[in-house]
C-alpha cells in the first residue's frame, strides 16, 4: 500500500511540473506573438568605446536604416522587421566595427555600436590621408573629429588592395603606432614619423632637433628602451645639441653623427665640402659602418695671408706647374676619407619605460 502511494505522489508531482511548464510556454508564446504584433515606436543608438570621441553620431546610424522606406522600421510590425539585415547595413559603415540590434519591452529598436579605434594616421605621397585600426583596416578621415594618434608620412601607395611589401609596411606602422600610442612619454615625444625610400622610419622628436633613424619597424621596445637610455646616460651629459643624427637601428649600440661647425638647425655641410674643415675634437669611438657619411664636428681652418714672392724664372715656373698638376692628380685619385661618428653602447642597466616615466 505504501509503495503504491509513493508512486502516485511522484506521478502527481510530474504532472504538476508538466502543467507548469506548459503554462509557461503558452505565456511565452503569447508574449512573443503580442510583441511581434506590436509596432516599432522609436530607435535608440548607443556607442561603446574607450572614450567619448566618436567619429560618427547617432543620426548617422539612424539614417543608414531609415533613408530607405522599405527598410525603415518605424511604424512596422516587429515580426516583419529583418534584424539581421539591419545589422548588416550598419556594419557596412567604415567606422563601425560591430553592431547589435534588438527590441526591448517598450517596442523600441536598440542599436549598440562598437566603433573602430584608429592607431595611426597615414599620409601618402600624393597627399591623401586615412587612418588604420589595429587590424590594419583603412578608416576614412572624419570632418568632425581628429584622432590623436602617431602620424606617418610618405606611404608609397594609395591603392586599397596592397602589394606584399606595402602590406608588411602597414603591419609595421600598426605596431609602431600602437606602441607609441600606449606610452605617454613617447606619445608626447614622437608626433610624426617619416617613411624613407627604403621603407624605414625616421622622426624628429619634440625634445631636441636630431633626426632619429629608427630603421625597420621591428624590435620596437628594444629600440625605444635603448634611445631612452641614451637620453639619460648620453645626451644629459654631453649636451642635447651636439649631434645632428642618432641611429638606433643597430643592435646594442647607438651611432651618432656629430654636428658641424654651423649654428644649430642650419643645413649640414656636405661630405665633399668637408675638406675645408678639420675636426674640432676626436670622436668618442670610430665606427666602421659606412652607411652614414656626415662630417664630424668641425671648424674652419684659418690661414694667414702670405707676402707676395718674387717672380720666378721661366724654367722654375714650368717645373712648379708640373709638380702642382701631379699633386692634383694624386689627390683626385685618393679615396675620400670616412667621416668619424660617435658610437654609444648602453650598459646592461635596465631602463624604466612605464607610463610614469618623465621626460629626462
Amino acid at each position: 500500500m505504501s509503495k503504491t502511494t509513493t508512486i502516485l505522489k511522484r506521478l502527481g508531482i510530474a504532472v504538476l511540473w508538466g502543467m507548469v511548464l506548459s503554462g509557461f510556454v503558452v505565456l511565452l508564446v503569447a508574449a512573443i506573438q503580442d510583441k511581434d504584433a506590436g509596432k516599432c515606436k522609436s530607435i535608440q543608438v548607443k556607442f561603446e568605446g574607450k572614450d567619448d570621441n566618436f567619429f560618427i553620431e547617432s543620426k548617422d546610424i539612424k539614417s543608414l536604416i531609415t533613408k530607405d522606406k522599405n527598410l525603415n522600421p518605424i511604424g512596422k510590425r516587429i515580426g516583419d522587421i529583418n534584424i539581421a539585415q539591419l545589422e548588416a547595413i550598419v556594419d557596412q559603415d567604415p567606422w563601425v566595427k560591430n553592431a547589435e540590434i534588438y527590441f526591448d519591452n517598450s517596442q523600441q529598436l536598440n542599436i549598440k555600436v562598437t566603433q573602430r579605434e584608429p592607431v595611426a594616421r597615414i599620409f601618402t605621397f600624393s597627399g591623401n590621408s586615412f587612418y588604420v585600426d589595429g587590424a590594419g583596416e583603412h578608416i576614412p578621415v572624419s570632418s568632425r573629429y581628429a584622432a590623436r594618434v602617431p602620424v606617418f608620412t610618405g606611404f608609397p601607395t594609395d591603392a586599397e588592395k596592397l602589394q606584399k611589401a606595402d602590406s608588411l609596411l602597414t603591419v609595421q606602422i600598426v605596431d609602431l603606432g600602437t606602441y607609441i600610442g600606449n606610452d605617454p612619454f613617447w606619445m608626447a615625444q614622437v608626433e610624426q614619423l617619416m617613411i624613407t625610400a627604403d621603407r624605414r622610419f625616421e622622426f624628429i622628436p619634440k625634445l631636441g632637433d636630431q633626426v632619429i633613424a629608427f630603421g625597420e619597424g621591428v624590435d620596437i621596445d628594444k629600440k625605444f628602451t635603448k634611445l631612452l637610455a641614451f637620453y639619460k646616460e648620453g645626451l644629459n651629459k654631453v649636451g642635447w645639441n651636439n649631434y645632428t643624427r642618432i641611429n638606433i637601428a643597430f643592435e646594442n649600440e647607438v651611432v651618432c653623427t656629430r654636428k658641424d661647425g654651423v649654428v644649430p638647425l642650419q643645413p649640414v655641410i656636405k661630405t665633399d665640402s668637408a675638406k675645408l674643415f678639420v675636426p674640432d675634437e676626436p670622436p668618442i669611438a670610430d665606427s666602421e659602418d659606412s652607411t652614414a657619411h656626415v662630417p664630424a664636428a668641425v671648424k674652419p681652418v684659418h690661414t694667414e695671408r702670405e707676402k707676395p714672392a718674387a717672380k720666378p724664372a721661366p724654367a722654375v715656373k714650368e717645373k712648379a706647374k708640373a709638380q702642382k698638376e701631379k699633386v692634383k692628380k694624386e689627390k683626385a685619385a685618393a679615396p675620400a676619407k670616412q667621416q668619424p661618428k660617435a658610437v654609444y653602447k648602453p650598459g646592461n642597466k635596465s631602463v624604466n619605460t612605464s607610463k610614469k616615466q618623465k621626460t629626462p
